[in-house]
C-alpha cells in the first residue's frame, strides 16, 4: 500500500508502469517531465478501503498513436475539457479518479490530476491493452458508464455505449479525427464498483516493480529476473522481424538464442506471446517485457530491430484476469485474432 508518493519515487514508478506496459502503452518520459515539476508532491494516494465506496469515480488515458505526443505534446489541463463534459452528462462531480491502463504512459495519467481530485490506487488492466472494451469495468458489464474524448480543435464527444465494442469503435474514429492522438475519460462508475471490477493496488505494484528494476538492472540478468519476480524465458540477437501475413499490425521478431534455441517474439501494439522452437512458452495476459541486453532498457515493440541483443522475461498476469470464468478470454491471443498461442 502507497499512503504518500514522494517526488523521488517518480523514476521508479515510471519504470514499473514501463515494464507493465509489455512492450506497449507509450514511453513515460513525457509523463515523467510534466510530473517532476508539479506543485502537487507529495501526491496522497488512496486504497479503495480508505475512500466511500458511493464515491463517484473516473478514469483518464491518452489514446491513440502516443509516439505522436512527441510532436503533438499534451497541455497541462488535457483532461479538464473531458471531465467538465462526463461532469454535466451526468449530472454531479466526480471526486476521485484511477488509472485506466497501468502500464506506460497512461500508468502515470491520473497524477497529472493529484491537485483537484482523490487518487485512489487501482487499474482497469493490469498492464497496456490495445482496446478500450477491454478494460476491466467493460469486460464485467458494469452498467451505465460513459465516455468523452477529444475530437479536434477543442470538441468533445460522449459516447454511452451498451455494448463495449461501441465505445471502442466510436472513441477511436473520434480520435482518429483529432489528428491520431487524444485524452479519454472513462466515467459512470464509483470507487465501490472497482472494488470488484478492477485490479486493486496496482500502483503500489508497479513502484514495487520499479524500485526492484532500478536495484537490479545493472547486476546479472537473472538477477534482475529474480527481483521482478519473472520468468527469463530468451536470450539473444534479434535476427528477424517479419509482419504477419494476415495482419500487417502484427510481427514475428525471431532471436538466436544464445544456447542454440529459437524464439519467436509475436508482437502487436503490445508483445502478445513467445515461442521457442515452436512451443508457446508465454502468452497475454502475462506481461512480457523485452529489455536491451546491453543497456537494460526497457523496450517498446517499436525498439526490436535487427542486430539487437535482448532478454526476454515473463512477469505473471494481474490475478483479476482469471479470478472469474471468461475475464482471460478478452486479453488472450486468440481475442487479437491470433490462433494457436493461448496458454491454460
Amino acid at each position: 500500500m502507497v499512503s504518500r508518493l514522494q517526488r523521488e519515487d517518480l523514476t521508479a514508478l515510471a519504470r514499473g508502469y514501463a515494464l507493465l506496459g509489455a512492450g506497449g502503452g507509450g514511453a513515460t518520459t513525457m509523463l515523467e517531465l510534466m510530473l517532476a515539476g508539479s506543485s502537487d508532491w507529495p501526491i496522497g494516494i488512496s486504497a479503495l478501503d480508505d475512500v466511500d465506496p458511493a464515491t463517484p469515480c473516473l478514469g483518464v488515458a491518452f489514446v491513440g498513436s502516443t509516439m505522436l505526443l512527441g510532436e503533438r505534446m499534451p497541455g497541462e489541463n488535457s483532461f479538464g475539457p473531458l471531465i467538465d463534459a462526463v461532469e454535466r452528462w451526468l449530472g454531479h462531480p466526480v471526486p476521485a479518479v484511477c488509472s485506466l491502463e497501468g502500464g506506460g504512459m497512461n500508468g502515470l495519467a491520473p497524477l497529472t490530476l493529484a491537485g483537484s481530485r482523490t487518487i485512489v490506487d487501482a487499474d482497469c488492466t493490469g498492464r497496456a491493452v490495445p482496446g478500450l472494451d477491454q478494460m476491466s469495468l467493460f469486460v464485467d458489464r458494469v452498467p451505465g458508464l460513459v465516455l468523452a474524448c477529444d475530437t479536434g480543435a477543442g470538441g468533445v464527444a460522449v459516447v454511452e455505449p451498451v455494448r463495449a465494442v461501441d465505445g471502442e469503435r466510436v472513441v477511436r474514429a473520434a480520435i482518429i479525427q483529432a489528428g491520431g492522438v487524444g485524452g479519454t475519460v472513462l466515467a459512470g462508475f464509483t470507487v465501490g464498483d472497482l472494488r470488484e471490477h478492477a485490479i486493486a493496488g496496482h500502483l503500489a505494484r508497479a513502484l514495487e516493480l520499479g524500485r526492484a528494476y532500478v536495484s537490479a538492472s545493472a547486476g546479472p540478468i537473472r538477477e534482475l529476473a529474480d527481483a521482478l519476480g519473472a520468468d527469463l524465458i530468451a536470450q539473444g540477437r534479434i535476427v528477424s522481424v517479419v509482419p504477419h501475413e494476415a495482419d500487417p499490425h502484427v510481427s514475428g521478431v525471431e532471436i538466436a538464442g544464445a544456447d542454440g534455441a529459437v524464439h519467436r517474439v509475436i508482437t502487436r501494439s503490445e508483445t502478445l506471446a513467445v515461442l521457442t522452437d515452436g512451443v508457446v512458452v508465454a502468452a497475454v495476459p502475462a506481461v512480457i517485457v523485452v529489455i536491451d541486453a546491453i543497456s537494460r532498457e526497457v523496450l517498446e515493440v517499436t525498439d526490436l530491430s535487427l542486430a539487437r541483443t535482448v532478454v526476454v522475461l515473463s512477469i505473471p498476469a494481474p490475478a483479476w484476469w482469471s479470478a472469474v470464468r471468461g475475464r482471460v478470454e478478452h486479453v488472450r491471443p486468440s481475442a487479437y485474432g491470433l490462433t494457436g498461442l493461448d496458454v491454460a
